[in-house]
Formats: C-alpha cells, structure tokens, sequence
C-alpha cells in the first residue's frame, strides 16, 4: 500500500479509501469483514458522510471501531452540509449539527478531515472558513477538505484563509476517473477538468476522487451496443470514453491485468498526491481494487490513455 500526506492529520493515508455507503449496524458482519480485511491489506482511510445511509454508515462504522478499539490507527473522512429539499445548508447551525450528529454516531472526539459535502456559492468564502475554523479551534476537526466544490472557489478560500492566521482546505474530492462524465452523475457534483487538475499539479493539494472507477465503466459488463443502464449511458457513454477503454485494455493486456485495474491505476498516478475512493460490495471487489496498487503506469501512458498523445 502507498500512502499520502495530508497537512493537519498526523496519520498518513492510504491511497485506497474504502467507502461506506452501504454500512448499517443492520449489516454488521458484512461491514466487520470488509473493514477488517481493508485494514489487513493495508487500508487506513474511511469515507462516510452524515447523510448515508440515513446516517447508518457512521453508526456502523463506530461501532466497529469500539469493537476493534483501533480509533487512533484510522483516518476518518466525513462529510456535512449537504443541502436538502429546502435548498443549500452551508450555513452555521448546519454545519455545527451535522457535525454534533456525526461525532455521536462515531463514537468518537474528533474527525481527521471534515468536508463541506457541497458548497453554496451565494455564501461568501471567508464566512465558511470562519465557521470551519471554530470547529478546528475547539479540537473536534483536525483537517477541512471541500467536496463538490470548483478549484476557484477552494483557492479563494485558501487565500483568505492564509490572510488571516487560520486554517484552509487541506484537500479537496472531486470526482476523478479514466472515463470523463458528459454530465455531473448528481446535481450539484464536481468533476476535475483538466484546468483543475492543472490546478492541483501547481498547489499539489491532495485529492480524494470519488466514483474513481466511473461506476463501474472499465469491467466489461458495459458496451456501445448496451444501452440498458440509463445512468451510465448518460453519464459515460461516448466515442471518446469508448476509446479510452479500448486502450485501457489494450495496456491491460500488456501488463497481465485487468482495464478496471487500469483505469484505478490511472487515477493514482496523477502528478500531484491522489486517493481513490473504492466502494467494495464484498471481500472479492475489495481485493480486485487493491490490484491496481501493484499496476505502474508511465506519464507517456497516463497521456495516451487520456488521448492526449
């Protein structure tokens, strides 16, 4: 397993991050197994958010880690403020009671890095880094990441942030991914273009990519002539995402693996610190994900399975 490094957190994290969605107490054996294998193999970073599940993915999760009693050796990335039927709640008291609901369900004093799940751009940057930074203060966030939200907005408020003493976005999760969507897969979700992610070849901030395996794009169970899952064909559907995994293969045969372990490869291989978010459904997806840590892939073949050679 290799690891990055994110300012404020004093664990390093692993490059694959194991997500959470389908956690619940409900489901504890699935989740004891799947959580204790990613850790064998290596895996130190779980995803959650407070709006999961219904929040049973932070339950689940806090419960295994008072089973395991292995809170110090695990980075928890979690996520508040995502907006609701009313509209955005990147707001004070939202982001203070998604928190409160989050520590509780954990289980636990502090989160390692705390990511607004979306952004409001109606509400100025340095209103939020102001809120973010009291939940820093009192100790009950080590790190602030963004989700969901544009590189500009995040350089805005990293430069108010470094203006006035406090505590800026320490990375960001986008989605990132081989297959390029031709539309935001959710309303309100970013993808890094490749403005942004020559953004973050310059800052070098860390990015956590979610959806990292384009749903699913790169195992062979999607073709052209295949137009029966309307949300992939929606979102990834298109002459030149079908040429990237025509050459996802074609490399894939070259190196004794798989196009999916190729296109997971790709995303962690970016020049600038990269995780994958990974979503296992059981034992054999997750140890299909760890391949591509072993795949190496070349800048000159980064390019030309992005078709820019």
């Amino acid at each position: 397993m290799k690891y990055i490094s994110v300012e404020g957190v004093d664990k390093a994290c692993s490059q694959l991050v194991i997500g959470s969605m389908i956690f619940s107490p409900d489901r504890m054996e699935l989740v004891r197994e799947m959580l204790d294998e990613y850790v064998s193999l290596g895996g130190n970073t779980i995803d959650t958010a407070h709006i999961y599940n219904g929040g049973k993915s932070e339950l689940a999760i806090g419960q295994w880690l008072k089973e395991r009693n292995n809170r110090d050796d695990i980075v928890i990335i979690d996520k508040g403020a995502h907006h609701d039927a009313k509209g955005p709640r990147v707001n004070r008291e939202a982001i203070a009671s998604d928190l409160r609901d989050s520590l509780a369900r954990l289980q636990v004093d502090y989160i390692d890095i705390y990511m607004l799940h979306r952004d409001d751009p109606n509400v100025p940057v340095s209103t939020i880094i102001d809120i973010l930074n009291e939940h820093v203060q009192a100790g009950t966030v080590r790190a602030l990441g963004a989700s969901n939200w544009s590189h500009r907005r995040i350089q805005e408020a990293n430069e108010y942030a470094a203006a006035h003493g406090l505590k800026g976005f320490a990375c960001n999760s986008p989605n990132l991914s081989l297959a390029k969507p031709n539309e935001p897969r959710w309303p309100g979700c970013v993808s890094a273009d490749a403005e942004a992610c020559a953004w973050h070849e310059q800052q070098q901030m860390p990015l956590f990519s979610w959806s990292s395996q384009a749903g699913g794009f790169f195992t062979g169970r999607f073709s052209p002539d295949q137009p029966n899952d309307a949300e992939m064909v929606r979102v990834y559907y298109s002459n030149d995402n079908w040429e990237r995994y025509r050459r996802a293969e074609q490399l894939a045969k070259e190196k004794g693996v798989t196009a999916n372990d190729i296109a997971l490869a790709y995303v962690l291989h970016q020049p600038f610190p990269t995780c994958a978010i990974i979503g296992p459904h059981n034992v054999n997806e997750l140890h299909s994900s760890f391949r591509a840590i072993g795949v190496t892939l070349k800048p000159e073949e980064i390019r030309w399975l992005d078709l820019a050679d």
